[in-house]
């Protein structure tokens, strides 16, 4: 066997995209933006993004190994955002705070969240149901 582990980063990130989905919540991903990242500059805080990764806000989602490119737009303008996976920070429900870190960076107070336009309004929790977080995600670290 190789001493070249294979990351497990883009294996959770696919896992927890598909839960929130799966689970009617919206992905959110906090991003470094370095690195060869392609995001609109206007949204970019303290060197990090907050997108929104959710179906009714991206077109055309592709997560490999190494890279996570889509669709979006934002103001009205379609881009095409392409990040590395490695600085992808965190992975989020943004209804509630449920995800994984993987870098301590990841909830860095003051990060701005760009929203991307969707086609229609995310779904709404059911009565009695999860509330949105009013601080940061709860997310685990993992190294």
């Amino acid at each position: 066997m190789s001493n070249d582990a294979i990351p497990q980063q883009p294996y959770f990130l696919r896992a927890l995209y598909e839960w929130c989905v799966d689970s009617g919540y919206t992905p959110y991903i906090t991003v470094k933006v370095e690195g060869g990242a392609k995001v609109p500059a206007a949204y970019v805080k303290d060197g990090q993004i907050v997108l929104n990764i959710g179906p009714a806000a991206v077109r055309n989602l592709q997560m490999d190994n190494d890279w996570l490119s889509f669709s979006a737009r934002f103001g009205g303008v379609a881009q095409v955002i392409e990040v590395p996976v490695a600085n992808v920070l965190a992975i989020y429900a943004r209804e509630t705070g449920d995800g994984m870190a993987f870098s301590q960076q990841a909830t860095k107070p003051g990060a701005l969240e760009a929203v991307a336009d969707e086609e229609e309004p995310p779904p709404s929790a059911p009565e009695g149901g999860p509330a949105r977080p009013k601080g940061k995600p709860s997310l685990r670290v993992v190294k």
